[in-house]
């Protein structure tokens, strides 16, 4: 690996010489490694393509978890979230008891694993929502949902600065990962004021399919607001709002 000092920084690969922009600046390294077509065929790279099997099938049942819940996670920073979930559904391919190596999945695998992940790395659940909360996941009747008995925001809600407003957020979701579909519904309070005032009780009541076959999770997060001139904008962009599986049903 070597340092690119031209004033012209190149990107791409010019004679075997691979040039490329990485967080230490722009660098070049020599092209080398094994070509794709000996990885496809040859017997010796039989454990690298079941490896690589395995993590596309994490990388794809990851998307469809995350599409499940795209319109909260719209709202979500963390430029590491995609990958840290990836990570973890390796995790539960890779504790399949039932399928040969390189035929593992999700399914099979223990997505037991998926709780307590925290979508923002920066925005942890537990370290922002300090009230008390009861949950309900249930697959005989498909009743799920969280509910929150009356408490003070400022001292059971550890916002961030610049808050004015806040909202509960929940999701449900049945998921297909062979098929890759989903129902997910999802629900939310409304916005609330982040003071010293006793709110009413909270309730996000949710509904899936009844005696569902599919893994079931539950989650739940929050949003924070600051009120400028009457409207409420979104808190730095969403870099501290939280969102988590708080429930896991397989």
């Amino acid at each position: 690996m070597a340092r690119q000092k031209s004033i012209v920084k190149l990107d791409g690969t010019i004679g075997g010489i691979t040039f490329y922009k990485s967080k230490e600046g722009y660098l070049a390294r020599e092209k080398g490694g094994v070509s794709a077509e000996r990885i496809r065929n040859d017997p010796a790279f039989q454990r690298t393509r079941e490896n690589n099997a395995e993590f596309g099938r994490a990388g794809k049942a990851g998307k469809v978890l995350r599409n499940s819940i795209r319109q909260l996670l719209q709202n979500i920073n963390d430029s590491r979230m995609v990958s840290r979930l990836t990570k973890k559904m390796v995790e539960v391919i890779k504790l399949d008891a039932v399928n040969p190596r390189g035929l593992r999945n999700v399914i099979d695998g223990e997505a037991e694993l998926l709780m307590n992940f925290d979508f923002n790395a920066n925005g942890k659940l537990g370290n922002t929502v300090y009230a008390p909360w009861n949950k309900t996941l249930d697959r005989p009747t498909g009743e799920a949902g969280v509910n929150f008995d009356p408490f003070v925001p400022a001292k059971m809600i550890a916002a961030p600065g610049g808050t004015t407003h806040f909202k509960l957020t929940a999701a449900a979701m049945d998921i297909d990962f062979e098929a890759e579909v989903y129902v997910a519904p999802i629900g939310e309070s409304i916005i609330l004021p982040w003071d010293n005032t006793l709110t009413a009780a909270i309730d996000i009541p949710l509904e899936i399919p009844e005696l569902s076959t599919h893994p079931l999770f539950l989650a739940l997060g929050i949003e924070f607001f600051q009120e400028v001139n009457g409207e409420k904008y979104s808190l730095k962009n969403g870099a501290f709002n939280a969102l988590k599986i708080i429930d896991v049903v397989v």
